[in-house]
């Protein structure tokens, strides 16, 4: 067996994902022990799992994987995810369906098209201000608020409160807190809860005040759980805008080849999505003993799956340690699976779509002029700071 060169407890540090290569772990892990048992440390005992159709199959099978007990590792002193049983992500059928259904339609195919125009509007506004300034945090200033105006405008939030929005939210992404946890921000959408429970308008927020579950409503806590998990869910988006644009600066024939052929953009997309993997991994709890690949879980037990490492997974991608916007089939899980396959990833594919031809139409050049920071954390995955020039064209 090759010698593994960092301790699996490694997978545990922000730092590694940070500014280590976690990608030679997760390739050590699924070839020697791709169902992986964690002793309990700072966080509780948990399993790893690291292959593409493993985790495929615990995605798929959500009765004997629940997300009711929380969906990302939590340090034992933590506790449970206040949201546990009470959001769209950490729910079970038939649960989960219904308040899927409340929600769904808001990012369907067919409102997402009819938000394209809008979304175009905000590319446009985002670049030009950057373009004028020269220089610019990509992260920060055109990725970032691209999705938070963007989900803002969904939920209801008026276009006087966006930047309102993005500062708070930005403070909680860049504290790793709880959105929740941010005062400014809970109170505010307190306040518009309540105006929407007296006058509901045409919007998310609304959707879910009057939404019912079982003919009955949902609590104010539920209400508020599920915007901040709308809210929460961008980071997720923004991390792979941000890490799709460094992929095509440091791969410029890619970049090149696809100003030539825009109709690349599609295949270009999904493997932007497949190469960032922004949402590093998602967690599961066994409702009763399960055997993957000749190790028994017991009932309880705590499954993590790790995405990047699916979507490099050897059996399943040729060449996976290389950028290719050609790259067919490429059925990556960068959006997860089964019941609880992402609700936004319309509306994510349709901004990724509209921000990089924004980018065909307007930028000349576009350079990179100072270091990539990386997020730390476990959870997410990608640039917190990319400093870009821009030149027109």
């Amino acid at each position: 067996m090759t010698t593994l060169a960092m301790p699996l407890t490694s997978l545990l540090d922000p730092e590694l994902h940070a500014s280590g290569d976690p990608h030679a772990l997760w390739r050590w892990m699924r070839e020697h022990d791709p169902v992986c048992r964690h002793p309990a440390t700072d966080y509780p005992e948990f399993w790893s799992v690291t292959r593409y159709e493993d985790i495929k199959a615990v995605y798929r099978d959500h009765a004997t994987f629940s997300s009711a007990h929380g969906v990302l590792l939590r340090r034992a002193s933590q506790g449970e995810d206040p949201g546990a049983g009470l959001t769209l992500a950490l729910t079970d059928p038939p649960r989960h369906k219904a308040l899927r259904s409340i929600v769904a339609d808001w990012f369907s195919t067919r409102s997402v098209r009819a938000l394209e125009q809008t979304i175009g509007t905000a590319v446009r506004a985002v670049l030009a201000m950057a373009i004028e300034q020269g220089e610019c945090d990509f992260a920060n200033d055109i990725a970032a608020r691209l999705s938070l105006y963007v989900i803002g405008g969904i939920l209801g939030v008026p276009e006087d409160d966006h930047e309102d929005l993005f500062q708070w939210t930005n403070e909680a992404f860049h504290a790793s807190a709880s959105l929740a946890a941010h005062q400014s921000l809970l109170q505010y959408l307190i306040d518009l809860m309540y105006r929407r429970m007296i006058e509901p308008t045409d919007d998310l927020l609304s959707a879910l005040v009057t939404g019912e579950v079982d003919g009955e409503l949902l609590t104010e806590e539920e209400i508020l759980l599920n915007c901040e998990n709308m809210i929460g869910a961008t980071e997720n988006g923004r991390l792979a805008l941000i890490g799709g644009v460094q992929a095509l600066l440091e791969h410029p024939d890619q970049w090149r080849r696809l100003r030539e052929d825009r109709g690349l953009l599609p295949s270009a997309i999904e493997e932007i999505l497949r190469w960032t993997s922004s949402a590093t991994h998602s967690m599961r709890t066994a409702t009763r003993p399960v055997v993957i690949r000749g190790r028994r879980i017991g009932a309880g037990d705590r499954v993590a799956v790790w995405l990047p490492s699916a979507n490099r997974d050897e059996s399943v991608f040729v060449e996976p340690d290389r950028f290719d916007i050609t790259r067919s089939p490429n059925r990556h899980l960068a959006y997860g699976g089964g019941v609880h396959f992402c609700v936004g990833s319309a509306l994510a594919r349709a901004e990724a779509r509209i921000l990089l031809t924004g980018m065909m139409d307007m930028v000349g050049n576009i350079e990179q002029c100072g270091p990539v920071e990386r997020v730390r954390s476990i959870a997410v995955s990608g640039p917190e700071r990319l400093p870009v020039s821009l030149r027109p064209r």
